[in-house]
This record gives structure tokens, C-alpha cells and sequence, in this order.
């Protein structure tokens, strides 16, 4: 498809670590089509995490899950009149919720390309696309960027990305000398949004343990929920030296970036962070448990992943139990060992 687009818009309904995840295909449309405008269309408290990168020119933001029904309509209408304003020439979907094909059924772009859904073969729903792409890779990245495929794109972007505002990093750094933390330090979030992608407290606090023996400051975050804060408190409480947690739930998005950025490793499991890790550079150990550990692992090649499918036998999505701590297969000496492996004794403080 040779073409130049000059207003593009990006549709990506999800969580936060999949707004990461499709920071490549805002890249390669930059790429592609540098004079480009490129806004995203996204649920409204995700913004936060992508709202530093440059490649977006605007952000909009669609009710969350859970919003009253008289607020979510008023929201999508409020939208449509503003994205028809904008006379797009150029949709992107990523996405697969069915309002999607009413919004883009009412915006006259000429090109308007989604992932071709399994379960979205309605008749609607693909005369709402001039174009379907078959889902192509094993990775969600892959996944994302075969979106692209009808455009004959011959410049591929395969990074993702999480840029920060100098002050962002200025302000962790201030926080970090007032609690007394050095130039090397370990940033470890246990928690994620369900137990099933959750880790035992009292591992975590064994490696914690074998950090700050080996000389490296280790500086416990977490989202601001109380049940976040009362597992940060848990594994601190039993560490021989309590971590830093004075940044638990007190970080915004870009400035959780610029702390990840600068430290020597993240640990963490199935959530945000971890891509967030990757997206800034900084070697991870990531620990998974019965979640697609192929298809969400973070973007990157410097990482020790463990799966408790290598350890006991993990049961398939439909028969998940949500309250199930899956990961507790995995011993903290493994962990342990991977730390000692990423991080040599030479390079402690």
C-alpha cells in the first residue's frame, strides 16, 4: 500500500503493560510516516504510562471498565465527535472490544485496519475495517506489529519503549538520598493486580535477604491499594534488614520508569513493571505463573524468566483458580541464583 497518511489514530483497549507492548507500532508509524500525527485512543487510567513518548501527538482516553453506563456513553459520543474532528486518514485497531467497530464505523477514514479477532467474524464487525490482518509471532510485540501488514511497511521498529521527563528521574533520586540509597540499588515489586500471578512473601524476603548481604540496596514498589501496601509491609517485615519501602504506591507511571531505569536489576512478576523494566533496559528476573509466559514474557533478551510450568504441571486458562498462588513451585534458591548470576559480587557496593 503505497500511501502517505498524515493523522493516524491508534486503538488499544487494555491493561497497562499492554500499552507498552504496543509502543512498536507507534514507533514503526513514526517511522514510516515521520510527518504524521499519531494519537491513541485507550482506556482513561492507562494514559499515565505512555504519556511521555513523543512519537504520540495526542491521548484520548475512554471510560474504564466499571463505569456507570449514563458516564460511558456520554464518554463515547463526547469522543467520536472529537476524533471526527480530527479527520483521520489512517486506524490502526488493536483491540477487540465490539464498540470498537461502532466508533470506527462513524469516523471516515479512508484506511482503517484492525487484527482479524477469532471471535469477531460478525459480518459487522469486519465491513466496520477495510482491511483485517491475521495475527502473526508468538509474542504479543509480534502480535501487535502484524496489525501493520497491509501498509508494506519496509522499516520495523522491535522496542519497546518508556521515555521519562528529566524531573521524573529528579525526583526519585531526591527520594532515594533521603532514605539513603545509593547508586546501585535493586527494585522489587511482589504484586500484581490477582494472587494467581502473585509469588510467596516470605521468598521474596529470602532474596532480599541475599541482596543486602552481598552489599546491594533493594527498593521495594507497589501499586497504592491496601492490600499492595500490606504485602510490601509483609515482606519487609520479615527481611533481617528492612528494604526501602518509603516509595511503595507513591510513584506515578513515568516516575516508576526513571526509578527501573537507573537501578542494576528489576524483579518482579507477571505485571506492568516487568514490561516497564524492559521497555527502560534494565536486566530482569521475572517469575510466571499459569499465564502464557511465551506471549506476555517482558521485550527483551536480558532476562532470567521462571515459569512454575518447568516446575509442576500448570492447568489450562479455563480451569484457572484465581486464588491459587501457582507460583509457589519456584524456590527462592533458584531466584537467589539468578541474582548471584546478573549481578557479581565484584559490582556491589
Amino acid at each position: 500500500m503505497e500511501k502517505t497518511f498524515i493523522r493516524i489514530l491508534v486503538i488499544k483497549m487494555r491493561f497497562h503493560g499492554d500499552m507498552l507492548l504496543t509502543t512498536p507500532v507507534i514507533s514503526t508509524l513514526k517511522r514510516n510516516y515521520p510527518d504524521a500525527k499519531i494519537d491513541m485512543l485507550l482506556y482513561q487510567d492507562t494514559i499515565p504510562i505512555i504519556s511521555e513518548n513523543p512519537d504520540i501527538n495526542a491521548l484520548y482516553g475512554i471510560s474504564n471498565k466499571g463505569t456507570a453506563a449514563k458516564a460511558k456513553i456520554t464518554n463515547f459520543f463526547s469522543l467520536v465527535k472529537t476524533l471526527r474532528t480530527n479527520q483521520y486518514d489512517l486506524i490502526v485497531n488493536l483491540t477487540d472490544q465490539w464498540m470498537i467497530a461502532v466508533l470506527v464505523r462513524l469516523l471516515n477514514a479512508k484506511v482503517k485496519i484492525s487484527q482479524d479477532f477469532a471471535h469477531r467474524q460478525s459480518a459487522f464487525w469486519k465491513k466496520s475495517f477495510t482491511h483485517l490482518a491475521p495475527f502473526q509471532g508468538e509474542h504479543c510485540v509480534l502480535r501487535n506489529l502484524s496489525a501493520l501488514a497491509p501498509l508494506g511497511l519496509t522499516e520495523t521498529c522491535l522496542e519497546t519503549s518508556m521515555p521519562y521527563a528529566p524531573e521524573h528521574w529528579e525526583r526519585m533520586r531526591q527520594q532515594l538520598d533521603s532514605f539513603g540509597v545509593g547508586d546501585k540499588y535493586v527494585v522489587i515489586q511482589p504484586t500484581a493486580r490477582q494472587l494467581f500471578k502473585c509469588w510467596d512473601n516470605d521468598k521474596f524476603a529470602q532474596v532480599i535477604d541475599s541482596l543486602q548481604q552481598r552489599g546491594y540496596q533493594v527498593v521495594l514498589t507497589s501499586g497504592p491499594g491496601a492490600d499492595d501496601l500490606a504485602c510490601v509491609e509483609d515482606i519487609a517485615a520479615q527481611c533481617a534488614v528492612r528494604p526501602v519501602t518509603g516509595l511503595a504506591g507513591k510513584t506515578r507511571f513515568p516516575e516508576l520508569g526513571a526509578l527501573i531505569d537507573h537501578a542494576v536489576l528489576f524483579i518482579g512478576v507477571d505485571s506492568a513493571p516487568g514490561h516497564i523494566a524492559a521497555a527502560v533496559k534494565t536486566p530482569v528476573i521475572c517469575l510466571f505463573g499459569a499465564t502464557d509466559h511465551v506471549f506476555w514474557r517482558p521485550w527483551t533478551d536480558d532476562i532470567v524468566q521462571f515459569w512454575a510450568g518447568n516446575y509442576q504441571a500448570m492447568p489450562p486458562r479455563s480451569q484457572l483458580d484465581r486464588n491459587k498462588r501457582y507460583m509457589s513451585v519456584i524456590p527462592a534458591e533458584d531466584v537467589i541464583a539468578a541474582t548471584e548470576k546478573m549481578l557479581p559480587p565484584g559490582e556491589a557496593l
